[in-house]
Order: structure tokens, then sequence, then C-alpha cells
């Protein structure tokens, strides 16, 4: 009981970190990034790069999409748009991923004390406030994850949890499928692919499972766009249908050469939260790229998929 609490405990502060450092870096850019957003994708390529940027700077591919999908609902952006921000998004959230990867658990108490003097000091200058929001989400995470990687520590002795590690292990479906519902039902593949992490340095996950976990949660992200999608236009509903598409195919196309690529992942650096955070970045990447070139015909499956009633 006293794991779970743990578990559970790091789960919220990690969620809650990710969420407040998220809603500090949108304030702290201030309010353009919603024209910023509307002005940059005259093109694919633009759409694409927007996408990129805009993710890194907020950390949430889940949020870009949401503001995707509302922009195509109210006709701000067109479908071709949208697909090129959603391939970029996908390579955009890789950012919080390579964070979460490096051992910064000594800096969450420094993060979130220098974000409490800046809070102090600047309370009347809302850039400050903002980052010092940023901040303290940024501490909150690592403190969340220290927490989470404490709580299985406590676990490795357990009959139950060695068996469920064990099937996962020994079935790679299985591994995408509970990452799927995991990120489904909380709404962040951050916080899946840090409790993956967490378990990979307690080394009760090896590389291969812990890949197709973080795949999974690519999959489970998806529920977040296609709820905002519910009652908005076709066109709105084609982007959280191409969202699905676009992480679904990576997947599918990837699963086959799981072993050789884990494989080819673990020349990338020599500590396994590292192998998964650059497995996670270079399949993104791949998949974005691929995808990239057929934008238009993308675009005009999706139509053909989802007709205007």
């Amino acid at each position: 009981m006293a794991a779970l609490a743990f578990f559970l405990t790091g789960i919220f502060l990690l969620l809650a970190g990710l969420r407040i450092m998220k809603y500090g870096l949108e304030r702290a850019a201030g309010f353009k990034m919603h024209s910023f957003i509307a002005s940059f994708t005259g093109s694919s390529l633009s759409a694409f790069l927007t996408g990129t940027a805009v993710t890194a700077l907020i950390q949430s591919s889940t949020a870009v999409t949401v503001l995707v999908i509302g922009f195509v609902n109210a006709g701000i952006l067109n479908l071709v748009q949208a697909v090129g921000i959603i391939l970029g998004a996908n390579i955009g959230t890789c950012v919080t991923a390579q964070i979460l990867s490096f051992n910064l658990s000594a800096l969450a108490l420094p993060s979130m004390a220098l974000a409490a003097a800046l809070l102090v000091t600047g309370k009347k200058k809302p850039s400050l406030k903002y980052t010092s929001q940023a901040l303290f989400g940024f501490g909150l995470i690592f403190l969340g994850l220290e927490t989470i990687s404490d709580s299985f520590a406590f676990l490795r002795d357990s009959a139950m949890f060695a068996g469920i590690i064990s099937s996962l292990s020994g079935s790679p479906c299985l591994a995408v499928l509970a990452g799927a519902v995991f990120t489904g039902l909380i709404h962040s593949s951050s916080t899946t692919t840090g409790v993956v992490m967490a378990l990979s340095k307690q080394g009760l996950l090896d590389l291969e499972t812990s890949i197709a976990l973080v795949l999974g949660g690519n999959i489970g992200t998806c529920a977040t766009a296609f709820l905002a999608s519910i009652g908005g236009t076709a066109t709105g509903k084609r982007v959280a249908l191409a969202h699905i598409l676009l992480n679904l195919g990576g997947v599918a196309m990837f699963m086959p050469f799981l072993h050789p690529f884990s494989v080819l992942v673990q020349f990338t650096d020599p500590h396994l939260p590292r192998q998964i955070s650059n497995a996670q970045t270079i399949f993104n990447i791949a998949c974005s790229l691929i995808v990239l070139p057929f934008t238009g015909h993308f675009a005009r499956l999706l139509i053909a998929l989802v007709r205007e009633r």
C-alpha cells in the first residue's frame, strides 16, 4: 500500500508539473502563439516547422492538436495546414522526453526555490510571474519522477508486480496496448514516458519493452484529440483522424522491426533512459518526415474517409 501511495503521489506531481510548466511557458510566450500558428502556416513545410516550434515551446503535442482542431472548426486553418502542424507537433513533443531522460532530480528543489524567489520579486511583472510558474512546474516534474522511481524500488520483490512486468516483456503487442490504455486514461504521453523511464532506472524494464510502451503512449494520446473533435465540423474530425492514422500507422510500421530498432538505439547512448527518449525521437522524426512530402495526398484521403454531412 505504501508503494502504491508513493506511485500515485509521483503521478500526481508529474502531471501537475507538466501542466504548470506548460501553462507558465504559454503565458511567458504571450498570447501571440495563436496568431503565430495562424500566420506561419502558408505551406505544408511552414506548417510543419510551426508545429515543431510551438510544441517544443509549450511542451504539449496534445494541446497543440486540440488547438489546431479548434482553428480548423473556426475556418482559420485548412486541412493541409492542420496535418502539417500535427506532423511537426509529433517531433516537437520529443523535447519533453529528452528533458525527462536526464537525471535532473537534484535540480527539483533549487528550481522550485528559484521560482518562489522570482514570484516574490516580480509580482508586478507578468513575464517573471509566468517564468516562475514554468520553473516551479519543472521542479515538480523531477520531484514526481524521483517519487515514482522510489515507489518502484518497493515493488521489486512483489510477485504480482513481477508477473505483470514479465507478461509485458514477453509480448511487445501487449506492452503497446498497456501504454495506449494508460496514456488514454491520463491524457499525457509524457507521463507515460516518465513512468517507463522510472521503471527502467530500477532495472524492471528492458529497452525493447520500454520502447513498445512508449509507442503505445503515442497511440493513447490520440484519445484527447478524438474527444475534442466530437460535435465539431467534418474538417475537425479529419484532423483528429489524421492524428490517429499517423500514430497508428507509425507504430504498425515500426513493430515488425522492434528488436533490430532497439539494438540500433543502444548505440545512441550508454544509459537506458536516454536510449528510450532517443528511440521516441527517432520514431517520431522518421514517421513525420515519411509523410510530409505526401501531406496533400494524405489530406485527400482524409476527405474521402470523412464526408461532409
